[in-house]
């Protein structure tokens, strides 16, 4: 086996709905899972219809390269079709784009605490991650990450939002990043319908720049793995040698390109986010930081987030403790913006976790 295999630690996810039910003594219809920034309002009726209608041709072959989704997907982001790749998932898109620049010895540039994945992606092409800190209030350290650059670097990876902090990174900062770095820059916006702003206009002003992002969060098929990518044109062909057939599933196809048709459940489903992403960080009895995702990042002490999580399992909410995020302190905790019911609820019983412990 590869040392880099050996040596990696294994992703750690929210708990389940099924697991907490089984654990604590619940139905499964009592927990409320806030763990893993689902959509709160679930999948579009009409992606729901287009899998139902083409549940009968899975038993043929998704076409080779996503063609009809890409097209889509163009539309919607308008840009041209030969600047969108697509994969099984964002993860997908970001597997293939680390095989593609990372050797063994090479370097990447992450500002932690973010996503995991970055660091695993990178180890397993035996490559090197560098680890920059962000700042107090979770901002990246544009001058420390610059520096940090070298000759070695062949990726930049940051989250915009970021995920587990839900800020984002200005443009700015950003074109600092983009003329320093003699390298890939990718910005991961998974959250990106939830914030203020893009960078994905940018992609054709720098030759650099990838802008990943997922069909998971706002579109609501985290069940189906559909990412995909925006990048230079030049990249293209070099990703679709990489990308393995038939990445994304035919199912996930359908049901994407008829979510991305339904523009009205997706505004919903943003204007309930921002909503309650307001009610959370106004009404929380602890610290919360400001969000541009469908999340909230909380900041619990003196208690320690596992004391708090699992004070919140043992009322049936699942929230998602960071310590499995390199560079997290033992006393925060990310909330799922969900329903606003669920919202109320999670404030109600995060006020008697710390009722409880001042009495």
């Amino acid at each position: 086996m590869r040392k880099s295999i050996r040596d990696m630690d294994k992703y750690v996810p929210s708990k389940t709905i099924e697991e907490v039910a089984k654990q604590y003594g619940f139905l499964p219809e009592e927990v409320i899972k806030l763990g893993s920034n689902e959509n709160p309002l679930g999948p579009s009726p009409k992606a729901v219809q287009a899998v139902k209608d083409y549940a009968d041709a899975i038993s043929s072959y998704p076409s080779v390269d996503a063609a009809e989704l890409r097209t889509a997907l163009a539309q919607y982001i308008g840009c041209p079709v030969d600047r969108i790749v697509t994969g099984n998932g964002a993860d997908g898109v970001l597997d293939v784009l680390t095989r593609i620049f990372v050797e063994k010895g090479d370097e990447t540039i992450i500002s932690m605490p973010t996503f995991s994945y970055y660091e695993l992606f990178t180890r397993l092409c035996d490559g090197v991650p560098k680890f920059v800190p962000r700042d107090s209030n979770f901002d990246v350290d544009i001058d420390a990450l610059i520096k940090s650059i070298s000759s070695k670097t062949k990726i930049v990876f940051l989250c915009s939002p970021n995920n587990p902090t839900g800020n984002q990174i200005c443009e700015e900062d950003l074109r600092k990043v983009l003329n320093a770095a003699d390298a890939m820059v990718v910005v991961d916006e998974a959250y990106a319908e939830f914030a203020d702003s893009s960078a994905i206009g940018l992609v054709g002003e720098h030759k650099n720049l990838v802008v990943m992002r997922t069909m998971s969060k706002a579109f609501g098929l985290a069940g189906l793995r559909v990412g995909y990518g925006v990048v230079p044109s030049w990249i293209f062909k070099e990703y679709m040698k990489v990308l393995p057939a038939f990445s994304v599933n035919k199912l996930g196809i359908v049901a994407a390109i008829a979510a991305l048709d339904d523009r009205e459940h997706l505004r919903r489903t943003i204007r309930t986010v921002k909503n309650g992403r307001t009610f959370l960080i106004e009404n929380i009895p602890f610290k919360t930081y400001p969000s541009q995702a469908n999340f909230v990042l909380v900041d619990v002490s003196p208690l320690s987030a596992e004391e708090v999580c699992e004070a919140l399992l043992r009322r049936g909410i699942i929230v998602r403790d960071w310590k499995s995020f390199r560079g997290a302190g033992d006393s925060l905790i990310r909330i799922s913006v969900g329903t606003m019911e669920q919202n109320k609820r999670v404030v109600e019983e995060l006020s008697s976790v710390k009722k409880e412990v001042q009495d």
